[in-house]
Order: C-alpha cells, then structure tokens, then sequence
C-alpha cells in the first residue's frame, strides 16, 4: 500500500510501505476512505516532537472500513463504517479507568502516527480496537466525522471543559485554526457573554466571526487591551491557547482576569516563560493536557443531529493520494486560506432525517 511517511525533520513522502497486518487479538485494521491534517502534524515534521521516528506513517485521524479484526475484538466487525480516533485506549491501566485515555499505561494513548504507523495511508492498524473505534451512525458524512477523529473532542476537552466555560464569562481564543475554531464552536454551548478570537490572519479571523466569536483581534494590535476595554479592565474569564508558540502562551496569561482560568491546547516545541512574578497573586489556574477523547460518542451524537458546524471547517479536499499537495497547502494556510483539510474517495451517502 501507499502511506505518507516521515524521513526526519523537513522530509516526508507518499511512497510504498508495507501492508499492515493483525498483530495482537485486540487488532482491527481499517482501510482508509478520509483522512486530514493536524497541526501536530506539521509539529512533527518541524522536528518539535522528537519521539516520532524515521519512517513512520504520520497521522491520527480517519473514517474507513473495517476489512479485518481480532479474535478478541467484539464492538465492530468487518464491514462497519467506522472513526477511528486519535487515542487508542487498552480500557484496564488506571488511567483508561478513569477515562483519561490519552494517559494510557497499557500500550496505548497517541500512538497513531506518533509511535507506531499512523492513517495518512490506504490501511491501518489499530489497536484496542474496542476502545478505539467509533461506528458511524449513516447520519453523519465521512468528511464530518473524521474532524471528530481529534480536533473537535481535544477542544471541547482540553480548551473549553478544562477551562471551566461557563454562562456570562468572557472568553479569549488565541489561534484561530481549526483548533481554536473548534473551541468557539464548541464554547458557545454553554452561553458565554463574548467570545474573542486572536490571529494574525484576516482570512481565519473572519472564519471565527461565522463560527461564533462576537469579536476579533489582530494579535499584532494589543489584543490584551481590547480584552482589558470589554471587560472594564478585568480581564478574560478563560484564555484558551491555541498555537503553541511562547509569545502566544505568555499573551494568554496577560489576558486572563484574575481568578480565571489559561487553558493551553497548543503543542509546544520551545520553552515559555511562566511570569510568577505577576501570576503568583492573581489565583491564576493554568491547565494543559493531551486529549483522552471520552466526549467523542457525545460529540458524535450532536454532529448526527447537525449541532456542530463541522462542515464548515473544511476548506480544501484531495483524493488520498495528493497528500503532498494537500500538506503543502495546509503548511501555507496564512496564503491558502486552508482551515481542514479533508483527503479521501467518494462520500457517503447521508441518510435524510424526516421533517
């Protein structure tokens, strides 16, 4: 088969690679229809997440078939439609057992295109496939359901939940791409007063107007004073990070009120600095955190009622095996425009709800 492999730092291609095949009882192996992009992805192939070695095939995310499972697998069966998420779960570690999958002791967690082969390919094998694939109810189209594969749960859990959104607060994004558009989609469940969005880019700024944000600011303008001018000088309720570079970082914790709370999403490649010298006094929570994808049979069930705005976010497809072009055109989004990227085949075909 074909998969989109990486060589190091910089190097990377769609090329031939072995056929994966059933390894432990627990095993499924999906052919891939869709598959997309992640940031983290591009963080990888920068050099920023050093664990991921030479050859392997990148990606976390995808919707496909199943063609073949383990004798010990019991939720699917070949044929099933299924999304396979970005954390694979061995469901006995402590961890699994306190749904904090993406904390897995056991052999799983984010292993897909992370420490073994991963979905930017035309099969894949996943693990704990009990615990680690979702079957598709036929309301949901493929491109919709793979953004549910990472992007939506990771900013519903470790943006919005662990940033404690509630009723009348006051809430900053920092980033606006796919993660940090996901977050105001998803904050905007639960009623806040404002939503801010903070890019540098014009193209996703105006993306977070249509997803919800009631204000934006160019990142290069003070956005902390704009924040400080809509609040009375107090502050944002929640910050949520959403690029993971130091300067976006230490901009939230500026912005925050005190008392709030710094949600960081983003995957950092460098240090930050952690003013304690201005934070110390202000009870200040700071959270991070790796998605455990234990809201993903929610979110699945919203986007199957059409309460997520998922087809929204994808703004370029290619067929699987343009992966490079796609890459390119993510990698350049500020010129592209790009904000998800979707690859695959033929779409499935949505069963219309009756009225």
């Amino acid at each position: 088969m074909k998969g989109f492999v990486f060589h190091g730092p910089g190097q990377s291609a769609w090329e031939e690679v072995p056929d994966p095949g059933i390894k432990e009882p627990t095993d499924a192996i999906v052919r891939v229809d869709t598959a997309t992009i992640c940031g983290t992805d591009l963080h990888i192939l920068k050099g920023d997440v050093p664990e991921v070695r030479p050859g392997t095939v990148l990606g976390h995310e995808a919707v496909g078939e199943i063609v073949e499972a383990g004798s010990d697998v019991r939720t699917v069966r070949p044929g099933d439609r299924v999304l396979v998420s970005c954390i694979s779960a061995c469901g006995r570690c402590r961890y699994c057992r306190e749904s904090v999958y993406g904390q897995c002791r056991g052999g799983g967690g984010w292993i897909l295109g992370h420490l073994i082969d991963g979905t930017q390919a035309e099969y894949v094998r996943v693990p704990y496939a009990d615990l680690s694939v979702y079957a598709l109810p036929s309301a949901v189209d493929s491109k919709d359901a793979v953004l549910l594969a990472d992007i939506f749960p990771t900013s519903y859990e470790v943006g919005v939940l662990n940033g404690r959104v509630r009723p009348g607060d006051t809430v900053a994004v920092v980033g606006a791409g796919p993660i940090g558009l996901a977050a105001i989609a998803t904050a905007r469940l639960f009623s806040p007063e404002r939503i801010v969005a903070v890019d540098l880019a014009a193209s996703r700024l105006e993306a977070a107007r249509r997803l919800g944000a009631d204000a934006v600011a160019d990142a290069r303008e003070h956005p902390e004073q704009l924040i400080a001018d809509l609040t009375d000088g107090l502050g944002a309720d929640v910050v949520i990070e959403a690029v993971g570079v130091p300067e976006t970082f230490e901009l939230c914790t500026r912005m925050v009120r005190p008392g709030g709370h710094v949600a960081n999403v983003g995957v950092h490649g460098k240090p930050a600095t952690l003013h304690l010298e201005d934070l110390w006094i202000k009870n200040v929570t700071i959270t991070t955190g790796l998605v455990d994808t234990y809201s993903t049979p929610t979110l699945l069930r919203m986007t199957a009622a059409g309460r997520l705005p998922t087809a929204e976010m994808v703004t370029h497809t290619f067929p699987l095996d343009r992966m490079e072009e796609a890459y390119d055109v993510f990698s350049r989004a500020a010129d592209t425009g790009a904000l998800k990227v979707v690859l695959g085949g033929p779409q499935h075909e949505v069963a219309v709800r009756a009225t």
